[in-house]
Parts: structure tokens; C-alpha cells; sequence
């Protein structure tokens, strides 16, 4: 009898190794490269407003990731956002300024920073989700506007509207010399001082790299599956038996300590707090666009939308006006591209980001791979 050889028998689609979609292999590449660029944006880019755009693009990849986690993947739509950012960064910048420059007063103010935006998420979340979405928005903006006008008026903690400034421990100083040449002098790498402020931009970047990958297993998790699920069809949620209402609460909770240890990173880079860095409204709303270019519920979508975002906001004019020098024989360009109508264009530029990636750039992207495949 004659035996069939297996080389003959047609492996079929479903055996076979998982092909990932075109579009999700591109948004992968796209953050892989924005992960390069930052790990070695000192030596990149070696002039301090770039390092200074680096430092709060790892920030706010965090602030922004965090806030997907509600708006994204639960539908929670929040305003308070920037109130945990600011409660991690004042409680940082209270105790490095009142114990001095040590990493005991990090530790100790940046703690209590996230303990009080723990607490209140807590009492928050507890109180206000049970209602319905709008009203729950409004509520977290009473929270945040009653922490901003508090900031505000607690000068002798807060230092007011004027803020406060502070040391930072002697590592992360200019001054301090991480590596030293034959000399004495301070070590060079591809003509970078190895200083403190190398390992400033280290210890920003590596946290924000772990709180990152954090999100993504939250995501990844069990748990991220029913917050998408209650997200869908909450009440179908409830029905099949999870507690909706405590699941809301946690992600909530979950978020605003990421948020408020973003807040530690940014008080430690900055050497700086005041109302209009971390709790001002302006910022909820690059957070809230941040979210749309890149992506809702994708977490990647944030480190695409803040890229986007933050470049638009620190080189666009800087772009304008070189495009108005390289088109000054020409009539009317010149004018349309001076530098003071930059939030014009930045508002062209969102609104063509929206048309042609109307889910966000990664949600759009993961989309059309997923139709390819």
C-alpha cells in the first residue's frame, strides 16, 4: 500500500506562522526609531533645546500612555489629568526644596505627591463613576480647577503663581563629572560631557522606558481586555458578571499614579514648578491631542502623537521662518508663513491628521494592515 508523503499535503493558512499586519509592522518601526532617537538623543542631538525636547517627549509619552488607559481602552473621558501630574510634581519640588537637594527628598516628596493623587483618584472614582460620562467630566474639571486656583493661592508651599526653584541632587548637576580623562577634565563622548546632566537625561528616560512598559502589559494583561470590554458595552460588562464600577475606579487610580510619577520625572528635569507647567489647562488639552494624532486605545498612538505634537510645538515656527526667507521673491507665501501664524498652520496640521487618519495615525495604520490581512 502506498503511503502519502507528507511533503505533499498542503499546510494550510491556520497552521502556519502568524503573519503580523503591514500596518501594525509599520507602526512598530516608527516607534522602534523614536526609541532610538531617544536613547541616544544626548549624543544625537547634542544642543540643550533638543535634550530639553527629549526630556519631555519621555514625560509626556508617559502623561499621555496614562491618559489613554482611560480615555482610550476604559472610555473614561477625565479632566483631572494634570491635576496628578501636578500633585507628583509639586510634592517633589516641596520636599527637594524645604530638605534640600537629595535623593531623600525625592523619594519622600515624590511619594507623597502620588499617595494624595492616589487618595483622590480613589475618593474621585468612587463618588463621581457611577454617573454618566459627562457629569463625571465635570467633576474632574471642578477637581482640577479647585487644585489649580489651591496652587495658586498657597503661595507660602507652593510659591504661588511665580512657582518655585530648586536644587537637584549633586549627580545630576552640570557640574558633576560622571567620567573624568587623564586630565582631570570631564570625559568626552562623541564631544558630549559624560556630566550630571547625561545622567539626569538617563534617569528620566529609563523611568519613563519602564512606566511605559508597564502600560503595555496592563494592556496585554487580563485586566486591559475587560476595560476594552466595558468600554464596548458597559452594561454588557455588568451583565456577564464584572463589577464595572470597580474596575473604573482602579484604572482610574492606576492612571493618576502614573500620571503623578510623571509629574516626579518632570519636577527633577525642570528644576521648576509653577501652575502653568504642570496643572494648567493648556496642558489637558495637548494631552487630549496628543491622544487623537496618535492614536485612542493603542498606547503606541501615544509616542506618535507626541512626537508629532511636541516637534510641531518647538520647530514649527523655527520652520516658517525659513521657508518665509527661502520664498521672500514671492508674493503673498511670505506673509502666510510668518513665524507669529505658526498656531495657525499647527491648526491646519491637526485638522489634515484628522482627515487622513481619522482613528489616529497608529489606529489608522493597525486598521488597514488588519483589512490587508
Amino acid at each position: 500500500m502506498a503511503v502519502a508523503s507528507t511533503t505533499d499535503t498542503p499546510v494550510s493558512a491556520a497552521t502556519g506562522p502568524r503573519r503580523v499586519p503591514v500596518g501594525r509592522l509599520a507602526v512598530y518601526a516608527v516607534v522602534a526609531i523614536i526609541g532610538f532617537c531617544l536613547a541616544f538623543a544626548p549624543f544625537l542631538f547634542p544642543d540643550v533645546r533638543a535634550q530639553e525636547v527629549a526630556a519631555r517627549i519621555c514625560v509626556f509619552i508617559v502623561l499621555v500612555a496614562s491618559y489613554d488607559l482611560l480615555i482610550g481602552y476604559t472610555g473614561i473621558v477625565s479632566f483631572a489629568h494634570t491635576m496628578f501630574f501636578g500633585l507628583g510634581a509639586y510634592g517633589t519640588a516641596i520636599a527637594l526644596k524645604s530638605m534640600g537637594p537629595g535623593f531623600d527628598a525625592i523619594l519622600l516628596g515624590g511619594s507623597a505627591g502620588v499617595l494624595a493623587a492616589f487618595v483622590l483618584a480613589v475618593l474621585i472614582g468612587l463618588l463621581s463613576l457611577r454617573v454618566k460620562a459627562i457629569f463625571f467630566a465635570m467633576v474632574t474639571l471642578a477637581a482640577a480647577s479647585v487644585m489649580m486656583v489651591l496652587a495658586s493661592q498657597l503661595s507660602d508651599f507652593t510659591g504661588g503663581e511665580d512657582g518655585m526653584t530648586y536644587q537637584v541632587p549633586r549627580l545630576f548637576s552640570p557640574a558633576f563629572k560622571l567620567v573624568e580623562d587623564a586630565d582631570g577634565k570631564v570625559a568626552r563622548l562623541f564631544g558630549v560631557p559624560l556630566n550630571g546632566k547625561i545622567a539626569l537625561y538617563y534617569a528620566v528616560f529609563l523611568s519613563s522606558f519602564l512606566l511605559f512598559a508597564a502600560m503595555l502589559r496592563i494592556v496585554a494583561s487580563p485586566l486591559g481586555s475587560v476595560l476594552m470590554a466595558i468600554r464596548e458595552n458597559e452594561m454588557r460588562a455588568e451583565a456577564i458578571g464584572y463589577r464595572v464600577v470597580a474596575y473604573r475606579t482602579a484604572i482610574f487610580c492606576i492612571a493618576a499614579v502614573i500620571a503623578a510619577l510623571a509629574g516626579v520625572l518632570r519636577a527633577v528635569w525642570l528644576k521648576y514648578v509653577g501652575p502653568d507647567v504642570v496643572l494648567s489647562f493648556a496642558i489637558m488639552i495637548d494631552i487630549l491631542l496628543m491622544v487623537v494624532i496618535g492614536g485612542m486605545g493603542t498606547i503606541y498612538g501615544a509616542v506618535i502623537g507626541v512626537v508629532v505634537m511636541s516637534l510641531a510645538q518647538f520647530y514649527l515656527k523655527d520652520l516658517m521662518e525659513a521657508g518665509a526667507e527661502a520664498t521672500a521673491a514671492l508674493p503673498l507665501i511670505p506673509h502666510l508663513l510668518e513665524p507669529d501664524r505658526w498656531l495657525l498652520w499647527l491648526g491646519v496640521l491637526f485638522i489634515l491628521l484628522v482627515y487622513f487618519f481619522p482613528a489616529g495615525i497608529a489606529g489608522t495604520l493597525m486598521a488597514k494592515g488588519g483589512k490587508k490581512r
